[in-house]
């Protein structure tokens, strides 16, 4: 079976009263991203990435905004069951690359820790896993500051 490559998309406008939760790290920022579970745009846009690679549809069918068992629910923990799931058919991750988008807040020192906790939950060394921000210069929504929004590529190979 060839190596196979997904991408995943997500954007979540900020609210009052959450904390900032990207890349399964804690942000300080004076809002959060709103949603169902913690909003990590960033971990959805890998998981969804992972399972289009897989072929295995997306984030919103393993994992429903009407099930009350994944509210408030970590990213983190839906990427580990993301990653199970790929695994179960002979599927590594090869690399992650991700993009952020977001005026604020700068995410240039937060970037290392991200990388770790992806690669954790991926069981893959750092150096798989890339992390970029960018903003959107004032244009649209996110160039608004009214959320937060990420892509993400990946490479799963087959196990020998």
């Amino acid at each position: 079976m060839p190596d196979r490559i997904g991408i995943g998309y997500d954007i979540h406008r900020f609210v009052k009263g959450r904390k900032l939760v990207l890349g399964g790290i804690a942000i300080p920022h004076p809002k959060g991203l709103d949603g169902h579970s913690d909003a990590d745009v960033v971990l959805h846009a890998v998981s969804d990435a992972l399972l289009g690679a897989a072929g295995k549809g997306d984030i919103g069918e393993h994992f429903p905004d009407t099930d009350k068992k994944y509210q408030d629910i970590s990213s983190l923990i839906l990427l580990g069951r993301v990653y199970d799931l790929v695994s179960q058919d002979g599927y590594q991750v090869g690399n992650v690359d991700v993009v952020i988008q977001a005026e604020a807040p700068n995410l240039k020192n937060y970037k290392p820790r991200m990388r770790a906790a992806i690669a954790k939950a991926l069981r893959i060394d750092e150096s798989f896993v890339n992390i970029k921000a960018t903003t959107h210069e004032g244009l649209g929504a996110v160039g608004r500051a009214e959320g937060i929004a990420a892509f993400a590529a990946v490479m799963l190979t087959k196990e020998k």
